[in-house]
């Protein structure tokens, strides 16, 4: 085994191409620099360095071994990186953001399986409705925060340093009251049979619905309830008393407390992202363990799941 700071004394000499400026930069005397490169050829088997009058080069051997230490030194610096953002798991404190229909259904288990691994983190979740959760990473309220984004919509611009991580996407589903003639059948439903039917508009001013609302305006949908709650508890009730109709997502539809009917729609275009909102590299040691778990919880709920209660 070669000595680590052996090894990197001679990537200095490499990088420096002298001797004394190599023991400059690593805070050692020449003679003492020196002494470890002899002792580093002595593992090797071989010449490292050519000495000359302007300073020293590397022989072939030296240009190899130079090669593999900068990957060995790399590694090194990687594992204490990791040992470092480990450590942050013994305590401290973990704030998580999230929007309602995720924080009920998706949102527990996971954070059940980091307390469960770490209980010495303090847990502290937040509600926001999207895309407050973004904000609220960029200015260091929350760690991390769950959001979604509707298509059809205008694209977003995200603040910098925010990294949003696609977890799962849902389509959005019609819902109606049992045994309404819109139910009936198994096919897709077009978008344009909408036209002249009643429907319960969801918050039609709120930014993340605005493009899908848009839309169903556009084939004629009818808006006969406007409901200004971004929750959806309260939509998939008054559908399921013949209010009127809804186009809501997956996990809505399929987790909700009333009995409802679904039909898929045409196209299959309009559709939920939800999204993991994060820092990136800046993200704690908890942050980035829990970020781990939700890609693995999503991915489950996400075949679990068909269609797919409350929120928004």
């Amino acid at each position: 085994m070669y000595d680590p700071t052996r090894l990197a004394a001679l990537v200095a000499v490499a990088e420096a191409g002298s001797i004394t400026r190599a023991a400059t930069r690593l805070g050692y005397t020449a003679p003492a620099l020196s002494q470890q490169i002899a002792k580093l050829e002595r593992e090797a088997g071989a010449a490292l360095l050519v000495r000359h009058h302007r300073g020293a080069r590397l022989t072939a051997a030296g240009e190899l071994l130079v090669g593999r230490a900068r990957r060995i030194l790399d590694e090194m610096d990687l594992a204490r990186h990791e040992l470092t953002r480990l450590s942050g798991l013994s305590g401290g404190r973990l704030r998580v953001g999230t929007f309602t229909t995720a924080g009920i259904h998706l949102l527990p288990p996971v954070l059940s399986a980091f307390r469960r691994a770490h209980p010495d983190v303090e847990l502290a979740v937040t509600e926001y409705e999207p895309p407050d959760g973004v904000a609220a990473v960029a200015a260091g309220e929350v760690d991390l925060a769950l959001t979604h984004v509707y298509e059809p919509a205008a694209a977003a611009s995200w603040p910098s340093g925010v990294f949003a991580e696609p977890l799962l996407v849902e389509e959005l589903v019609l819902i109606t009251a049992v045994g309404q003639m819109l139910s009936e059948g198994t096919g897709r439903l077009p978008v344009t049979e909408l036209a002249g039917r009643p429907l319960i508009s969801s918050a039609p001013t709120h930014p993340p619905r605005r493009g899908v609302e848009q839309a169903l305006a556009e084939a004629g949908a009818t808006p006969a309830v406007v409901c200004e709650s971004p929750g959806y508890a309260l939509v998939c009730a008054l559908v399921s008393a013949g209010i009127g109709m809804a186009v809501v997502p997956e996990m809505v539809a399929a987790m909700s407390s009333t009995p409802l009917s679904v039909r898929r729609l045409e196209p299959a275009s309009f559709r939920r992202t939800i999204s993991m909102v994060h820092r990136g590299n800046r993200a704690s040691a908890a942050a980035a363990t829990l970020q781990a778990l939700l890609r693995s919880g999503f991915g489950r709920a996400a075949s679990a799941q068909r269609p797919g209660g409350e929120g928004g």
